[in-house]
């Protein structure tokens, strides 16, 4: 089954400043500004979205442009926001769920919660198991789980060996008196 979908191995390259200004300024600080509409095409999702919040009617599509640029921004707080607009996009919008789980599950692999990114993931493989794009983004998360789990054993072996050597020297010393 083809589909549009990026494949998961964008999921691990952000939009940079330049390309995201929605980085630079706050969502609640800076007015719409005409000017910037006529900038790239994440400067136009930003104020297209709030242009719209500012006339109480924001379309479905622009949230989902705006929840896409942001989950794609290197800035964890904008992929937290992007997440949460896409969850309530999921909600409320049963044409847009299949869209919805993938972004959901790419906006918490970029977090670094896996846990989330796997269910969501995992959601989508269970309606779309040819789905290229969650096949490879289970891949990078099964590899990171993998990879933090080795850091994790990592960790444990070092705190058990300086353990270890702490009770040794403890214990080296009593048997000195």
């Amino acid at each position: 089954m083809a589909t549009d979908l990026p494949y998961a191995a964008d999921a691990q390259v952000s939009l940079s400043y330049d390309e995201l200004e929605v980085c630079i300024t706050p969502l609640h600080t800076a007015p719409f500004r005409a000017d910037v509409a006529a900038g790239t095409p994440d400067q136009v999702l930003r104020s297209q979205y709030r242009k719209e919040l500012a006339q109480s009617h924001v379309t479905v599509q622009t949230k989902f442009n705006y929840a896409w640029g942001l989950v794609k921004s290197p800035v964890h707080d904008h992929q937290v926001e992007g997440v949460r607009l896409l969850q309530d996009i999921y909600r409320t919008e049963a044409g847009r769920r299949r869209e919805c789980l993938y972004y959901i599950a790419l906006g918490y692999y970029k977090m670094g919660n896996y846990e989330d990114a796997k269910s969501f993931n995992d959601l989508l493989l269970g309606k779309e198991p040819q789905n290229l794009q969650a096949q490879s983004l289970s891949a990078l998360i099964d590899q990171a789980v993998t990879r933090e789990g080795y850091v994790g054993m990592a960790l444990t072996g070092g705190v058990v060996a300086l353990g270890t050597l702490l009770l040794a020297g403890i214990i080296r010393r009593a048997t000195r008196k």
